[in-house]
């Protein structure tokens, strides 16, 4: 069971996440607020492992939100969820809370097996990104994302998008020890320090490296 916050000040949308979430298997909302102070004020540390929070609070930032909560319960998980693409913030996250943090848009077309394949991933300290967002964009000139091949890149898309080897694997038509093989080569051509975060790194990587056309 996955246990979820929400914290969101739009009342339509807010309502809408929590009446989704809860009608998905494996999932308990424990907490639902509707701004940073709240959100604080309500939290209680090993009760939660996943906070989605709208970045653009009407009393705060829900990344500041999220990062204190992190330090108050280093297990937590956070979602971003926002109108903008704003999945950069990312890369400001402190080294201290920076594993199991995703960003979904508001604005994509996400589904619920996206919603809800984010929300698993993050309970398991990965980054997941927008789906819609990764599959636009594209490595820049002279950067180390463009001296991988044309099935490396494509391999960290699926892995920036949230998908496990065995789901990528399925997608590509290839072995999930293919996909191990394709992810070891992209952490060794990244120069990727080996260590338990290692495709969180390989994410931020991804979104530090790459550009997007207007979503």
């Amino acid at each position: 069971m996955v246990r979820v916050a929400v914290v969101e000040d739009q009342p339509l949308y807010r309502d809408m996440i929590v009446t989704l979430l809860r009608a998905q298997e494996g999932v308990e909302v424990v907490l639902i607020a509707d701004g940073a102070s709240s959100a604080r004020a309500e939290f209680q540390p090993g009760t939660i492992d996943v906070a989605v929070l709208d970045v653009h609070l009407s009393d705060g930032n829900g990344l500041a939100l999220g990062v204190s909560l992190c330090r108050k319960d280093p297990n937590l998980g956070v979602l971003l969820l926002s109108s903008h693409d704003v999945m950069e913030l990312l890369l400001d996250l402190p080294e201290d809370v920076r594993a199991g943090w995703s960003y979904l848009s508001k604005n994509s077309t996400t589904s619920v097996d996206v919603l809800m394949r984010a929300i698993q991933s993050t309970a398991r300290g990965i980054t997941v990104i927008d789906p819609a967002l990764a599959e636009g964009a594209f490595p820049r000139a002279g950067s180390s994302l463009s001296v991988l091949s044309d099935r490396q890149y494509e391999v960290l898309r699926h892995v920036a998008a949230g998908l496990t080897n065995e789901g990528i694997g399925e997608k590509l038509g290839i072995s999930s020890r293919s996909v191990e093989n394709h992810i070891n080569a992209i952490y060794a051509s990244l120069g990727l320090p080996r260590g338990r975060n290692q495709r969180v790194s390989a994410v931020l990587r991804f979104i530090e490296e790459t550009s997007r056309h207007d979503f």
